[in-house]
């Protein structure tokens, strides 16, 4: 019998940190089979104390020396850990493997330079300043280093081949999910969360393209229809402080109730009480918010931005809508209250697609393209 393969994976998080990047390194810790698989972590936590560059460096020598005896290198982000990681695999010889979940940056030109571009629109262009023609040069080598490339969907392996990357070594695979079980019913769990009337429910970073700031304008005309609606947000971010005034501009103090960052669990008790999930979301690459939504049974509401299309099927198993369109938003949200029936149903047929996205069938795709 031969030799489990090493794999030597680079990430920017690692438990108990939270992040995409550290529930994805888990995953693969826990389900890769071990008779086929060896794996080595370099987490880049190791070395963020230190200096801007000098961190990177100190980490490319990390990567370099753990790198020696292994047989594939995969780094789980294209720039700050990607590039230090794939330059030290491809000095070493070896396979070096990526995994780009967002365009990073892009991410960094909305929340610091005004960029208001789509990202279909960003990653196709070359227009930009300085620092953010660096910022898409660097992703872009990192990527052109790569043996083969990994995207949670469609959506991204379009956004990566805008960078000018060859499709047919982009590989979507979407992410594995598994349901958080809880045996309280929606009933019992509002009476312990102290939740009454009509609840609108939405959960993310609270930054400028997750669209918080429509969800709360759109309350006021809902309270025509619904006096008692309210919108419960979970999330932390850089908008908190600019949501909270508007909420309070518009006397929405005791209708929008922030509660910050929650465990897992506490969250999705939250999100199984509510009445309705919207995510108001300018860029979505595969939004594991709207899979938890779906698991509970809770109908959801999103945009047809990125690869929210791809998991949504609108009118089947939730509805899609345009990013800020706050007329839309309220008039489908609205329609989930009014029409509890309609409600059930879609929420039923999301709680049966949300299942599609098994661990066993992430591990089997990724298991083909390895090989």
């Amino acid at each position: 019998m031969s030799s489990p393969q090493k794999i030597l994976i680079a990430t920017p998080l690692y438990p108990p940190e939270i992040g995409g990047p550290a529930t994805y390194v888990k995953f693969l810790e826990t389900n890769l089979p071990k008779d086929l698989f060896e794996i080595q972590v370099v987490h880049f936590g190791e070395v963020k104390h230190l200096p801007y560059i000098i961190r990177h460096i100190v980490f490319f020598a990390k990567v370099w020396k753990s790198a020696k005896d292994a047989d594939i290198v995969y780094a789980l982000d294209p720039l700050g850990v990607g590039l230090p990681t794939g330059l030290a695999a491809k000095l070493r010889g070896k396979k070096f493997m990526l995994r780009i979940a967002g365009d990073r940056a892009w991410e960094t030109a909305v929340q610091k330079w005004g960029i208001t571009e789509s990202l279909d629109t960003f990653s196709a262009s070359h227009f930009y300043g300085l620092r953010i023609r660096a910022l898409k040069f660097g992703q872009t080598c990192t990527a052109r280093l790569a043996w083969k490339i990994i995207t949670p969907g469609n959506y991204l392996k379009k956004i990566v081949s805008n960078w000018g990357i060859a499709k047919d070594k982009i590989f979507p695979i979407y992410n594995a999910f598994s349901p958080l079980v809880m045996n309280e019913t929606k009933e019992e769990l509002r009476k312990n969360l102290l939740i009454s009337g009509e609840v609108i429910m939405s959960a993310g970073r609270l930054v400028a393209w997750k669209g918080f700031e429509m969800l709360v304008r759109a309350l006021p005309e809902m309270q025509e229809d619904f006096p008692n609606v309210k919108l419960y947000l979970a999330g932390d971010g850089p908008d908190k402080e600019k949501l909270t005034s508007l909420s309070q501009t518009l006397h929405l103090e005791d209708k929008v109730i922030f509660l910050g960052n929650l465990p897992k669990e506490k969250l999705m008790q939250y999100i199984k009480a509510a009445d309705v999930f919207a995510l108001n979301t300018f860029y979505e690459g595969f939004s594991h918010q709207l899979l938890e939504a779906m698991s509970q049974g809770t109908p959801v509401v999103t945009t047809t931005a990125g690869g929210n299309p791809e998991m949504i099927d609108t009118g089947v198993n939730g509805l899609l809508v345009t990013y800020n369109d706050s007329r839309a938003y309220s008039s489908v949200m609205s329609l989930l209250l009014k029409d509890k029936a309609y409600a059930k149903e879609l929420a039923e047929r999301g709680k049966e697609k949300a299942k599609t996205f098994s661990i066993e069938r992430a591990i089997r795709e990724l298991l083909e393209v390895i090989k």
